[in-house]
């Protein structure tokens, strides 16, 4: 179980009460943080294998954070794989038109053969780096095939894999392109959103008094410059928790 934190808008947003109160939660998700920014015109991912209140940088980052029109952030509890920096989300690299992707996953991977294949190949041990590195194979499956791809392209390699991947296990996600933001959850109440004037906030809880409203269960949306551009298959892989989830769960004072 981790929290995500996703902005998407038009022009820059003030991010930094929306960090303040996400972070604060690390109390209960105390086993890495981390956030994708941008610095000077350039997109940049810091994270580290601690608690998010424990660290002596977060908050000189937050502090220094300037408004943001794309930004992610990711608090971990520890599910699958130890406490270390190669585990800390938000994963990132370039396919091979040189687009970097960047991708942060709360959930748990209980079925799927195909990310077994990552196993020997990841730098860390979690399911979420084998989902980031399957989609990585898929863009660059295509870009061999197709060259360079369109937005829609994308948009529909994503949402194969959300469709692909959603049954029988938990899939909340947002991934950024460098230009689109992808979010998505399968299980009900656990990802909202807020409207803002130029665009949106995303968060696994909300994060302020303002208005706070459901994402889409079980369906792909896809985000630029503050819009929706684009809505997935409606797809039948809900995670429903099951009394061992519920239970493993509440033994972490979830």
């Amino acid at each position: 179980m981790c929290e995500l934190l996703g902005i998407n808008s038009s022009a820059p947003v003030n991010s930094t009460p929306y960090l303040t109160e996400f972070f604060s939660h690390s109390v209960r998700h105390p086993h890495g943080w981390g956030i994708m920014r941008e610095i000077s015109g350039r997109r940049v991912v810091f994270k580290e294998s601690v608690s998010a209140k424990e660290s002596g940088v977060l908050e000189d980052i937050i502090k220094g954070t300037e408004p943001q029109t794309d930004l992610l952030a990711h608090i971990r509890l520890a599910t699958v794989g130890g406490m270390k920096n190669e585990n800390s989300h938000p994963f990132t690299a370039a396919d091979l038109s040189g687009r970097v992707w960047t991708f942060i996953h709360n959930g748990t991977i209980y079925s799927g053969t195909a990310l077994m294949n990552y196993i020997a190949c990841q730098k860390g041990d979690t399911d979420s780096e084998r989902v980031f590195l399957y989609l990585m194979d898929e863009v660059n499956s295509a870009i061999k095939k197709d060259g360079e791809l369109s937005e829609r392209r994308r948009f529909e390699i994503v949402d194969r894999l959300v469709c692909t991947l959603s049954p029988r296990n938990k899939l909340n996600l947002m991934i950024f392109d460098g230009e689109v933001l992808y979010v998505h959850k399968n299980m009900k109440n656990t990802l909202s959103f807020k409207k803002l004037d130029n665009g949106y906030v995303f968060s696994t809880v909300p994060l302020d008094d303002g208005v706070w409203q459901e994402l889409p269960l079980a369906q792909l949306t896809a985000y630029k410059g503050g819009k929706l551009i684009y809505e997935g298959t409606r797809h039948g892989g809900v995670f429903v928790p099951t009394l061992e989830y519920i239970s493993a769960m509440a033994a972490m004072n979830i």
